[in-house]
């Protein structure tokens, strides 16, 4: 670099020989003998500097000379030795040129120059003929990151491999909490005594105790019902595979009053704050006890929950404890209150409208004003009928009110309570929820995802058969003597006979304990009876969709309905009923477009198939034996080849297990 430096500077050089000439000139002028002799110097000078530079020159350009070449060099070199593989390719997407790198991976006996770009892979063809800048490969075992120069037709490939396999073993061995509880431990053993609770729980411990050494799984006991599980990913993983074996074989362990013990498990993964590990595996048990018990849920950072288990009709409570004490927090609530405003679901039927009015008479035994949002547009025919008798009784019908108008009455003291439903889309009016921060929800479903945020008050309870019953429940334990006219107390008995059908499905002691009260408040079985026949035309229509059924699988009945014929959701769900009492059906799935334009799917069992786990498949939800889901977009064939394939997974793990 100095000698190119001095190459610039030499031009200054040349201005000073001319002005020394010059000077010399005029010397010479004057004295000629001290001119000559400066004249004499100044040219030996000037002879020295040319051979000077003429050498200067000579170096710098054998330098320049021999810089290029090495640059060449390596260039060459890096093209050809750089643990990048390069690919140039033609328009006809065929491979002009590569490097030699590429021959690690792809047959070395055979040039690929020439060959398709496909010859490497399918993915570096569709890379070449798309508008795709990156993407990922996998050859012969390696992972590569293409980088695609659409200009120069050039494509990028640099090996990932080793990067993947240290990021899955970083996420293989992240720390994963688990909350394991025994759900009905309680409930097992407080009849025996010491000597068979000590037996039952050196089993159920030593089950786990294995369990846990098998899987390099830490567990710690911390209270009689729960324990604490520490795991990394990895670990979990091989579990989610084995679908938690565990909730089996704890299952199978019978007590002395021949029923099993069940496990719940609340998981929480994908966070490397332990606090937040903990919040989601307690979250996740929440959330698991809520929809029944035995089974797992593992919810991650971003909130999304995946299930496993839940094969079992959840076990009735022997204990009335929780509902006493839900009844006298509610009664607190509602004194505190200004008003309250109860509201069932979008559609109700005669459980969420009994449900309503059982609320609503829990408001006035405390002296407060209660009012049902109701919205008179879509009902069924039972609920219309019903309605239609409210609107006949001035002093109950006066406490319903619209959407609209529950709005305007909201005030910051007003208690918003939801019952049967505990989903925010699906109330009667989700604005009410956003407005006020009280709000308590009554609900017999198993809880879904999708949930009300930070209620006051929850009250689940998926044993029971139907919301009417919790509500009945809940008034037993209000103060002062209740009182209720025939039509009251027989609204809140049609809830439980229509959830139940008429007292077969989903029924417990405490069912007929919540009948027999409502039935000694003046409920009219007969009036019951009135509300829940149907007409000619929706018999017919629901024989019209029976009449389509056919036998899939194992027991399993699946009903289509013609296209474009729709069906109301009611007479989609009598018909999946209807299908259940037919010989050798375990299972049955009803699938029609509906009036709303969406195709409606409604599911039952007898128990052995849990059509909650196919619906929530399908963006749906409900209980082991009574589900629904409702889909836009498509077309019921289309839903009936997806409900296939999902039935066809489900049967699958069945016979794995």
């Amino acid at each position: 670099m100095k000698d190119i430096k001095k190459l610039i500077i030499n031009k200054y050089l040349w201005s000073l020989y001319i002005l020394a000439t010059a000077l010399a000139i005029v010397t010479i002028f004057y004295e000629w003998f001290i001119g000559i002799a400066l004249t004499a110097v100044l040219i030996i000078i000037i002879i020295l500097s040319l051979r000077a530079e003429d050498r200067l020159r000579r170096r710098t350009e054998q330098y320049v000379s021999t810089l290029s070449y090495r640059v060449k060099k390596v260039g060459e070199e890096a093209l050809l030795e750089m643990p990048v593989g390069i690919i140039l390719y033609s328009e006809d997407r065929e491979i002009e040129w590569a490097n030699p790198y590429l021959n690690d991976f792809i047959d070395k006996d055979q040039s690929i120059i020439g060959q398709s770009l496909s010859h490497v892979s399918e993915t570096l063809l569709s890379m070449a003929n798309s508008e795709m800048d990156e993407e990922w490969v996998a050859i012969h075992d390696r992972k590569f990151h293409l980088i695609h120069k659409r200009d120069h037709r050039l494509i990028y490939l640099f090996d990932r491999t080793e990067q993947i396999e240290i990021e899955k073993k970083h996420q293989d061995e992240e720390t994963v909490l688990a909350i394991i509880y025994l759900d009905n431990y309680d409930e097992l053993t407080q009849a025996m005594d010491d000597t068979l609770k000590s037996q039952l729980n050196s089993q159920v411990t030593s089950l786990l105790n294995n369990w846990s050494k098998n899987h390099g799984i830490f567990l710690k006991r911390t209270s009689s019902d729960r324990f604490l599980a520490v795991m990394n990913q990895e670990i979990l993983s091989q579990l989610e595979k084995t679908k938690f074996e565990i909730l089996d074989e704890v299952r199978e362990l019978i007590s002395d009053q021949n029923v099993s013990l069940t496990l719940s498990i609340g998981v929480g993964k994908n966070t490397e704050s332990l606090p937040e590990l903990g919040t989601l595996a307690q979250s996740s048990l929440d959330l698991a006890l809520g929809r029944g018990g035995d089974q797992v849920a593992v919810k991650d950072e971003s909130g999304k929950v995946k299930f496993f288990g839940g094969k079992t009709n959840p076990m009735e409570k022997r204990t009335r404890v929780r509902a006493r004490v839900i009844s006298h927090a509610l009664r607190e609530l509602v004194k505190a209150s200004d008003q309250v405003l109860v509201m069932g679901h979008q559609m109700p039927d005669m459980d969420s409208i009994g449900s309503c009015i059982g609320i609503l008479k829990l408001a006035q035994q405390n002296d407060k004003n209660g009012y049902v949002v109701f919205d008179p547009d879509g009902n069924n025919t039972g609920v219309n009928r019903l309605m239609d008798r409210i609107n006949q009784d001035e002093e109950l019908s006066r406490w319903f009110i619209t959407p609209e108008d529950s709005l305007e009455m909201l005030t910051k003291d007003t208690l918003v309570i939801v019952v049967d439903t505990h989903k925010p889309s699906m109330v009667m009016e989700e604005k009410l929820l956003n407005r006020t921060d009280h709000v308590v929800v009554i609900d017999h479903h198993r809880r879904a995802q999708e949930f009300i945020e930070d209620p006051t008050l929850v009250y689940m309870e998926p044993y029971a058969s139907s919301t009417a019953e919790l509500v009945t429940e809940l008034l037993q334990y209000q103060d002062g003597p209740l009182k209720f006219n025939v039509l009251e107390a027989s609204s809140l008995l049609s809830g439980i006979i229509v959830d139940t059908k008429s007292f077969a499905l989903r029924t417990g002691s405490r069912t007929f304990d919540a009948a027999s009260y409502l039935r000694s408040k003046g409920a009219d079985t007969v009036f019951v009876q009135e509300l829940l026949k149907e007409d000619i035309d929706v018999y017919i229509r629901r024989s019209e969709l029976i009449k389509n059924a056919e036998i899939y699988k194992q027991g399993i009945a699946i009903s289509r309905a013609e296209e474009g014929e729709p069906y109301s959701a009611v007479i989609i769900a009598q018909a999946a009923d209807t299908l259940l009492t037919m010989t050798d059906v375990r299972a049955a799935f009803v699938v029609s477009e509906r009036s709303d334009g969406k195709v409606g799917v409604s599911a039952r069992s007898l128990g052995e198939v849990n059509v909650q786990v196919i619906m929530e498949s399908m963006n749906g939800g409900g209980h082991l034996t009574n589900a629904a889901t409702q889909l836009e977009d498509t077309t019921i064939e289309q839903v009936v080849e997806q409900l296939q394939g999902i039935i066809d997974e489900y049967l699958g793990e069945d016979e794995n297990e």
